[in-house]
């Protein structure tokens, strides 16, 4: 059974009368320990898609199947319980909670699922350090950089070791140093812990290490790749 399958996805915003088309039918099947990236232009599908197989948002047609449940049929606080369970989320806006210190925000997830406090803080903390953050782990979001806001919230899905992690561009606003490390944390957990993983992404850094891409273009999957 895939990790993820999506089947003839579509979906239609409608607002003022007007109907934009931002996905058109389509067709997608990752299996377990993918390392794999989803490009194509601004506008093309990839973070509807990216919010659709998280279960934030449901398609307008077709079926959306993650680790052998159909989100699409579930009710949201359904949906919010099995995202907590078994995906992790790295979005471009970074949603860290601001009255949190960048440990807290990191170890936020494995809070809500009931971990002891030691072993949440034991996690967040290892996923700080691979990120180059130990240093910032007392301090609020408002006293962090935007790249090193995106981190935390990286080091936040990471800990949590979900089945799959989604990523929408989690490089862009990293540096060349930081954003390496990244990449071979996500690697390390991808070929060491099975960690499933799709993201969007432009950044050639990040496509040298995929195992598969995926094109989208106008909401349609028009090809894919195995480098």
């Amino acid at each position: 059974m895939p990790i993820v399958e999506a089947k003839g996805v579509r979906k239609v915003y409608r607002g003022d009368g007007v109907e934009t088309e931002a996905l058109r039918g389509v067709d997608l099947r990752l299996e377990a320990g993918e390392f794999t990236a989803l490009v194509g232009p601004s506008g093309s599908g990839k973070s509807t898609l990216l919010h659709i197989l998280a279960g934030l948002d449901l398609p307008t047609e077709g079926e959306v199947w993650v680790g052998g449940v159909r989100l699409d049929r579930l009710s949201r606080a359904e949906r919010a319980r099995f995202r907590l369970e078994h995906v992790g989320l790295v979005f471009q806006a970074y949603n860290l909670l601001p009255v949190l210190t960048a440990l807290e925000n990191a170890a936020f997830v494995l809070e809500l699922r009931g971990l002891s406090r030691p072993e949440r803080e034991r996690r967040a903390m290892a996923a700080l350090e691979a990120l180059g953050l130990a240093d910032k782990a007392g301090r609020f979001p408002r006293q962090l950089s935007g790249g090193e806001q995106q981190r935390v919230a990286v080091a936040r899905a990471l800990a949590a070791e979900p089945l799959l992690v989604l990523a929408d561009e989690p490089t862009a606003n990293l540096d060349s140093k930081t954003g390496l490390a990244l990449i071979e944390r996500m690697q390390a957990l991808n070929e060491e812990r099975g960690v499933t993983f799709l993201f969007s992404t432009h950044d050639p850094r990040l496509l040298a290490h995929v195992k598969r891409i995926v094109r989208l273009e106008d909401g349609r999957l028009v090809g894919e790749e195995w480098p």
